[in-house]
C-alpha cells in the first residue's frame, strides 16, 4: 500500500535566536508538521521549551503543531500546550503511569494523541491502547539529545508497529524520530514509517537549503 511521507522538521536544530522565522522559512520550504520537542531535565537529560514558546510560534506557521512531550509527570502540563496551539499531544509510555487517563486528558482538550516509545521498551506496551491514539513515536536514538546517530534495531520495532497499526484497521500515523538523514530516511520509509522527523538532516546548510533537504527526506533520494 503506497503511503504518503510527511516531513517534520524539529525545531530543536533550528537557529533559537530567531526562531519565528526559522518556523516560517521551514513552513514555506514544504514541511508538513512542526515537531516541538519539550525536555524537562527530568525524563531525559535536558530542558528545551516550555508552553510559552509554542504560543509564541503558533502565529508563524498553519502546519500542524506536534508537540513531543518528554516530561514525567505529564498530566499537569497537558492543558497549558494544548491552550498554547498544539494540534498533537505525544506522550511517552515510559512517563505515564495510568496512560489511558493521559491519552484521555489530550482528547478531551480536543487534540490527537500520540504516544511515543523508547528504543528499550517492547512494542507490545503500547499494544493495548492501539484503539485510541492517533499517532505512535518510534525513538530511534535515546531521547534527549539532537544530532544522534539512528539506531538499526529500531527498524524492527518499525516493522512491528506497521504489522499492527494496519491489523487495527484504524487511521494511525507512524512516525519516527532520531538520526534521520538522506540514508536513514529510506530505510525508516521502507519499514512503514509515514511520517520522519528531521532536526539537523532538515536544517543543514541554513533556509537557502530546507526545501531541497525536505525533498529529500521525502523522497529518500538525493537531490541535485
Amino acid at each position: 500500500m503506497h503511503r504518503q511521507v510527511r516531513i517534520a522538521p524539529s525545531i530543536l536544530a533550528a537557529d533559537f535566536a530567531r526562531l519565528g522565522e526559522e518556523v516560517r522559512a521551514v513552513t514555506k520550504a514544504g514541511a508538513d508538521l512542526i515537531h516541538v520537542d519539550v525536555m524537562d531535565g527530568h525524563f531525559v537529560p535536558n530542558i528545551t521549551v516550555g508552553p510559552g514558546l509554542v504560543k509564541a510560534l503558533r502565529p508563524h506557521s498553519a502546519k500542524p503543531f506536534d508537540v513531543h512531550l518528554m516530561i514525567e509527570p505529564v498530566d499537569p502540563f497537558i492543558s497549558a500546550f494544548a491552550d498554547a496551539g498544539a494540534d498533537i499531544i505525544t506522550v511517552h509510555v515510559e512517563a505515564c503511569p495510568h496512560l489511558e487517563v493521559t491519552l484521555q486528558l489530550v482528547k478531551a482538550m480536543g487534540k490527537k494523541v500520540g504516544v511515543s516509545i523508547n528504543p528499550g521498551t517492547p512494542a507490545t506496551t503500547i499494544a493495548p491502547v492501539i484503539g485510541c491514539i492517533d499517532l505512535v513515536l518510534v525513538m530511534s536514538v535515546n531521547p534527549g539529545f539532537g544530532g544522534q546517530s539512528f539506531m538499526d534495531a529500531q527498524l524492527e520495532k518499525i516493522r512491528q508497529f506497521r504489522n499492527m497499526i494496519d491489523d487495527s484497521g484504524r487511521k494511525i500515523d507512524l512516525e519516527v524520530d532520531g538520526g534521520i538523514n538522506c540514508d536513514t530516511a529510506p530505510q525508516a520509509i521502507a519499514a512503514g514509517a509515514d511520517i520522519l522527523v528531521a532536526g539537523t538532516a532538515a536544517f543543514d546548510g541554513g533556509q537557502n537549503f530546507y526545501a531541497k533537504n525536505i525533498l529529500q527526506l521525502r523522497s529518500g533520494t538525493s537531490v541535485a
